[in-house]
């Protein structure tokens, strides 16, 4: 057994059992991926993927259990050669983190200036994307640390810990009718803001299942006019008085 043949294993699941596209990805000959795959099975004595031919249509029952141990198998490789580079360079090395746009922007600029005064020579990579994406480039190993609000909680893969809370504001126009009611002092209700025009977050990003939930146990249904991924967008189209 050798990584060739696990990665062989990996590539051909996530390029869709298509060999052509798994030797492209792998920088090798389409036998070659062949040969790797049935060298593994051979050893193994099962046969990991369905076949119509020489086509690979999809795993069978023994693929479905190896292809998560493949999967860890080759992150954990992946962990020793970075923890092994790192050592190598005394204080240095790289730290990979993924994170939402939202977290980004507002929760981790702090915190990444105090960690390169800490540790200088330690070259940082972030990532942004959508929380499930986050989750993957962490399932995948091509991140260390994910910050996302929704989704990580999700994959038993993957060890979430609370690390801040994060608390959602009301943003109005000048004179907006919401404006004056501060003014005067009066508090705002989940009723009061369901009688406006709502913009918010797109669906699993920065806490949108937790305002969708508050609503819903009101028995209310606030009017949302348009969705977004971060809070910079929303505040310009609020600015715009929709």
């Amino acid at each position: 057994m050798n990584f060739q043949q696990l990665r062989s294993v990996r590539e051909a699941v996530r390029q869709g059992f298509n060999l052509t596209e798994v030797a492209a990805a792998l920088h090798t000959l389409q036998p070659g991926v062949s040969r790797q795959i049935r060298e593994l099975e051979d050893e193994l004595g099962i046969e990991i993927f369905v076949r119509a031919g020489k086509r690979l249509t999809g795993l069978t029952p023994p693929g479905e259990t190896v292809l998560p141990i493949v999967e860890r198998l080759l992150q954990e490789a992946g962990n020793l050669q970075r923890a092994g580079a790192d050592f190598a360079r005394a204080g240095a090395g790289a730290l990979r983190i993924a994170a939402t746009h939202s977290q980004a922007r507002y929760a981790l600029p702090a915190v990444v200036r105090d960690f390169r005064q800490q540790h200088p020579n330690v070259q940082l990579h972030l990532h942004q994307g959508s929380p499930q994406q986050v989750a993957k480039l962490l399932l995948d190993g091509e991140a260390d640390i994910g910050i996302a609000t929704e989704a990580l909680a999700q994959y038993d893969e993957l060890l979430a810990l609370p690390c801040y809370r994060w608390t959602h504001s009301v943003v109005v126009p000048p004179g907006h009718p919401l404006a004056v009611d501060a003014d005067a002092g009066r508090p705002l209700s989940l009723q009061r803001l369901a009688e406006f025009p709502l913009i918010t977050y797109e669906t699993g990003y920065t806490g949108r299942a937790h305002i969708d939930q508050a609503f819903n146990r009101a028995g209310l249904t606030p009017e949302v006019v348009l969705v977004a991924m971060d809070a910079d967008v929303i505040k310009t189209y609020v600015e715009l008085d929709m």
